[in-house]
């Protein structure tokens, strides 16, 4: 017998009038007070006025029970004893409804078998039955059962609980309408066969790129995570060559106005259409990629900020593939053959035409930096044609920093972003996962991170994803011990790979072919100087192999066929890959500069180094080479180097900045030579040298730099600026010894400057050095963890706070009452892509807040307990956000246009 043929025989006016006594009455309205509305907060049974005693409650299972049993007629009877059993078993599953961690809403779109469910385990489960007879817990279900379709239909009938819902049901509707108009919008007129074809396009999409190869979390071969686990948001920043030319303007008062922030890559592509991203070798532009383009592949699962993926067809286009054997760059009808698509040959014919004509194509352009520099203006000249011919499409390109100039795509359209090094709290977060990945101890990890605080020359390598994995898995493989400069860090890393990994893992079977340490390292030198010479980043097997056997012919002892070492390098050196059929490349360009480096130092090639030096493909090859050579081979790169710069003045700042940043490397050195590097790199980093223009250039020099930047004694308040700046973008733990010099500057520009460069250093040591001696006046202080919003509270808070992210508000408990003026805070959305209440009763502790600014929000917002706050001047809300309580705020002026209600 189910609850539906129970209720025929017992009516609705029977059992509705028990379930309801076990609610309290509520009165009319939204119910958006209490947030959110919890069903045990709804009970009678509970709280400080109870309208219901457990033996009340007990009566009212009685008595369900017993119009149940009445109505079941004479051929269902129950035992006397029996019934006493199944009243007990049902009052302790009712009074379960008092902790259930619900809301109304919740527990209706849950539906009756599965809140019975969740009670009776809530109760006890089968423990509660276990004396039970079969019949009397078959009456105990039922009953539960139609007990529990009464209380969902009870919910339903709460005005409160009809308020919620449509609004609920408003912002779902609004947000189906929108997906769809913008469905309909990118999808005008797919036939049958495209339709086809992009499922499983993007079927192919997902497999191909849906997972991220770590390097060392395995010693006996590379691991693989989910992309969704192993993506790490990174932040970029506007160039600011870029904000001054699309401004136009020559009035440096609204230029030095102007200040760039952190924000996350996505955010800035949500609201760009077409971007050039600048970014370090490792430093997550590729992965950034995938990601794209698995998101987009995936539509099922786009929601929130990431809605303007939806709709979009991903093209992936790696120009190192692309432009592997000197080939032309190509037209759309050639995208996905040219980039190795397997599913290529399927593609209706002008189907990729249709995509990128309607809108719909998401470019994803890897690498310009991989195409060599006789050819860019080429690549150029492609991506403005393809710009023009196809607009109103999302296009990211990627390069490296020095590869093309500033500007280099403005005329075309793009906004240019620096992509930036990873803050304290994203390394942390990526040692953490790592470490999870791995089945390492939390002891190890914890551990790393102490280390990354406290060993500066440690925490200077931890700055991209490449580096950090290398660190993790080295910290792993040494049981804690790590080297400290880059040239070790590789050498370690080689050592693991190439000696250690096989022998610990018994790799070696009888017969096969073994090769040590060192002759593996000479001959990936070899390919990787080819690549270096030719400005390859692949190059063909034949090639390969062919430069495996002139090597081979210096080392006889090797009995195996250039083929037979390729396939094993290939295979078991853990550092080159297949991209494709027939080509081989270095699963990261740091290696390949890195073994190049060493080849060119051995073969005593440094007058081909000093040729190459400003090239920005070889920049990383002389400051290894220096680490690699010996004392008078390192005097004639430095030399060489200020002798270019001397004799070629439109390349001498990188010229003289390229020696500086290799003093680092330079173990010993003549010191006179030292000197006039040194000399060199100070006349460039004067207070009369100093400029917009040159500066990222001595950003991209590195932490050599922060050791001739000059004091603030002396300097104007633009080149304060600019220095601090420079110390900034750094980012090194000795940049806040730079930095700390500044911190009482009265300069506008400079104090931004400094407060925006927060979230890139230790939150309590910068907060400790820096923030705690810039005057407030003018400017917001920018909160984006909760480590900062706690720090800032030790510091008896500020006037003028922003908080953005998942950031704890109740820490805004330890500000003091009179410490803030006025705050920003920007909601994110819930992960599940819906809305969440929006609790403001915190702020009332704050009795000088004047401005409230809430943007996104992404919930249901009641202002009634910022009605207590006097001194509240102005409410400013935005973006998708139902608002109530409005009338309870005499004397302030709310400003909510383009929200729900």
């Amino acid at each position: 017998m189910d609850p539906a043929q129970l209720g025929i025989r017992l009516a609705s006016g029977v059992i509705a009038p028990l379930v309801k006594k076990l609610f309290t009455s509520n009165p009319p309205g939204a119910g958006l007070i209490d947030k959110p509305i919890r069903v045990s907060a709804l009970v009678s049974f509970r709280g400080e006025k109870r309208t219901l005693t457990d033996t009340d409650l007990r009566k009212i299972a009685a008595e369900i029970v017993r119009r149940a049993v009445q109505a079941a007629g004479p051929h269902d009877p129950l035992l006397e004893d029996e019934e006493v059993a199944v009243v007990d078993a049902l009052a302790l599953t009712l009074h379960s409804i008092g902790d259930l961690d619900l809301d109304d809403l919740q527990a209706v779109q849950l539906g009756y078998e599965n809140l019975a469910t969740m009670l009776y385990s809530a109760a006890g489960g089968a423990e509660l039955l276990k004396y039970l007879s079969e019949d009397a817990v078959r009456v105990y279900s039922e009953v539960l059962r139609l007990a529990c379709l009464h209380i969902l239909n009870f919910f339903t009938q709460r005005s409160t609980f009809i308020a919620r819902t449509l609004i609920e049901q408003s912002r779902q509707l609004d947000a189906l309408i929108s997906a769809v108009d913008l469905l309909v919008e990118r999808v005008p007129s797919r036939t049958a066969e495209d339709a086809y074809f992009e499922s499983r396009y993007c079927s192919y999409i997902d497999n191909k790129y849906g997972r991220l190869t770590i390097y060392g979390i395995d010693l006996n071969e590379s691991s693989e995570w989910p992309l969704d686990a192993a993506y790490l948001g990174l932040g970029v920043m506007e160039s600011e060559h870029q904000h001054a030319a699309e401004l136009e303007v020559n009035d440096p008062l609204r230029v030095e106005a102007w200040q760039p922030q952190r924000q996350a890559v996505e955010q800035a592509l949500a609201t760009k259409p077409a971007i050039l991203l600048r970014g370090a070798a490792g430093s997550g532009k590729t992965t950034l990629v995938q990601w794209l383009a698995v998101t987009a592949a995936r539509q099922a699962d786009i929601r929130g900020p990431l809605a303007y993926l939806f709709g979009l067809v991903p093209f992936v286009l790696p120009l190192r593939t692309i432009t592997r054997e000197g080939g032309g760059l190509p037209t759309p009808e050639d995208f996905l053959r040219a980039a190795g698509c397997l599913v290529a040959g399927a593609a209706p014919v002008g189907w990729a035409d249709r995509v990128l004509s309607s809108g719909r194509g998401l470019l994803l352009i890897d690498g310009i930096d991989e195409i060599p520099a006789e050819e860019r203006e080429q690549a150029r000249s492609w991506l403005r044609d393809l710009y023009e011919t196809f607009p109103g499409n999302r296009w990211l390109v990627t390069s490296r920093p020095s590869a093309v100039r500033e500007n280099w795509l403005f005329e075309e359209g793009f906004l240019e972003y620096d992509l930036l090094p990873m803050s304290r709290g994203e390394v942390e977060a990526f040692v953490k996962r790592w470490h999870s990945a791995a089945g390492a101890d939390d002891v190890m990890a914890d551990a790393l991170i102490r280390a990354l605080r406290t060993k500066k020359d440690l925490g200077r390598l931890a700055v991209n994803p490449l580096m950090c994995g290398l660190i993790c898995a080295l910290h792993r493989e040494r049981r804690g011990f790590l080297p400290l400069g880059r040239k070790d860090l590789y050498e370690a890393a080689l050592a693991m790979l190439l000696e250690r990994r096989d022998r610990e893992r018994s790799m070696h079977r009888a017969g096969g072919l073994v090769l040590p340490k060192e002759p593996q390292v000479q001959l990936l030198q070899k390919l990787a100087y080819w690549m270096i010479r030719n400005g390859r980043s692949e190059m063909r097997k034949a090639d390969a192999t062919a430069v495996l056997a002139d090597a081979l012919l210096a080392m006889p002892y090797i009995q195996a066929s250039p083929e037979e070492v390729f396939q094993h390098l290939l295979l078991r050196s853990g550092l080159l890959r297949e991209p494709v059929l027939g080509a081989v490349d270095f699963v990261h360009r740091t290696f390949q500069d890195y073994l190049g480096a060493k080849a060119a130092v051995e073969a005593r090639d440094i007058p081909s180094l000093i040729d190459h030096a400003d090239k920005d493909q070889w920049e990383d090859v002389v400051r290894l080479s220096v680490a690699h050579a010996r004392m008078d081979e390192r005097s004639e790169i430095m030399e060489g180097l200020l002798s270019r710069g001397e004799r070629q003045p439109e390349i001498r700042s990188r010229m003289y900045l390229l020696a500086a940043a290799c003093l680092e490397h330079a173990t010993e050195l003549p010191a006179e030579i030292r000197a006039e590097v040194e000399t060199c790199a100070q006349d460039l980093i004067s207070p009369e040298a100093l400029s917009a223009s040159n500066m990222y250039e001595l950003i991209h020099a590195g932490p050599v730099v922060l050791e001739f930047l000059p004091g603030p004694d002396g300097l104007d308040d633009a080149t304060a600026a600019l220095i601090v700046k420079i110390a900034s973008e750094i980012g090194t733990e000795a940049a806040i010894g730079v930095l700390s010099q500044f911190r009482r500057h009265r300069a506008l520009d400079v104090r931004k400057t400094l407060v925006d460069a927060w979230p890139r250093f230790d939150s309590e040591e910068y907060a400790t050095e820096i923030i705690a001696y810039l005057y407030p006046q003018g400017i917001q202080f920018p909160v984006q963890s909760d480590g900062e919003l706690e720090a800032l509270a030790k510091l008896g808070g500020r006037p003028r706070v922003s908080i953005c992210g998942a950031v704890n508000l109740d820490h805004l408990m330890n500000f003091p009452e009179a410490s803030v003026t006025e705050l920003i805070i920007s909601w994110e959305e819930r992960g599940d892509g819906g809305i969440s209440d929006i609790d403001l009763s915190v702020l009332q502790h704050f009795r000088s807040l004047e401005r409230l600014t809430l943007v996104p929000c992404y919930g249901l917002v009641d202002l009634e307990p910022l009605s207590l706050i006097y001194s509240l001047r102005e409410i400013v809300i935005r973006e998708a956000t139902f608002v109530r309580g409005m009338e309870s705020l005499d004397g302030v002026e709310v400003d909510c246009a383009g929200v729900y209600g």
